[in-house]
């Protein structure tokens, strides 16, 4: 069994046991946290619709952070150079239950 989940603007599949990594929250490490769920997949059986009482159970394990990402901005012949640096927080959480 295994669910696709909205955390933000993203949507990730997860199965019970998956660490993965979602936009940042303010929640302390070991606080449970439920994820709207957008699909749940059971063998053959695929639901898509009524899923209000469906719920993905995560547990906060951290923060963490992206890649380094470098944005750099040159206009030739003008002598314009513009170098910037970016790097996404996240936190990881760990996804303890799935419910229909």
């Amino acid at each position: 069994m295994y669910a696709i989940v909205r955390s933000g603007s993203k949507q990730q599949k997860v199965v019970v046991g998956d660490v993965i990594e979602i936009d940042k929250t303010d929640e302390a490490p070991g606080t449970a946290l439920s994820l709207a769920v957008v699909m749940l997949v059971d063998g053959e059986k695929v639901t898509a619709t009524g899923l209000d009482k469906a719920a993905v159970t995560v547990e906060v394990l951290g923060a963490t952070k992206g890649p380094k990402i470098v944005i750099q901005k040159y206009k030739n012949k003008t002598g314009y150079k513009k170098r910037q640096g970016h790097r996404q927080k996240y936190t990881q959480v760990k996804v303890t239950d799935i419910k229909l």
